[in-house]
């Protein structure tokens, strides 16, 4: 697999639990919570899916030949900004795992796009402060 492909494949995974509006060929337009997809033909499966006429589905499966577009409605968590953002409080001491979706610092705080999920202590706390401070700015 090229490096292309494997970002290009990055970037759709990304939008798995994310709200986005899919498109066919037929041109039906679905929004809702993209929860799984196959990345082999682009096959996706839908959450509470809305169609054109506002009728709710639970689930909406797509076959990946009749999807023609798949638009994101929500701004991508910045990972790459949190870890320059954590490494100015944590020198040296922050790394980035940008393609697992996490940072390490110090070697024993993960924190993600949800906030630290491993490690406690004043360092995991520290991150915490520095994590809750990045999404309030991101915010406005």
């Amino acid at each position: 697999m090229s490096v292309a492909q494997r970002k290009f494949f990055n970037e759709v995974a990304a939008l798995v639990d994310k709200t986005v509006i899919v498109t066919t060929v037929a041109e039906k337009t679905y929004v809702g919570t993209l929860v799984g997809i196959d990345t082999r033909n682009l096959s996706l499966c839908l959450a509470e899916a809305k169609d054109e006429t506002g009728k709710v589905s639970h689930r909406v499966f797509l076959n990946g030949s009749r999807v023609a577009q798949i638009a994101s409605t929500e701004r991508p968590f910045d990972l790459k900004a949190l870890a320059t953002r954590l490494e100015k409080v944590f020198p040296t001491m922050v790394r980035l795992y940008e393609s697992q979706g996490f940072i390490w610092v110090m070697d024993k705080v993960k924190v993600t796009e949800k906030g630290v999920t491993e490690g406690s202590g004043p360092a995991a706390e520290r991150v915490e402060r520095v994590y809750q401070q990045f999404i309030s700015e991101a915010k406005r």
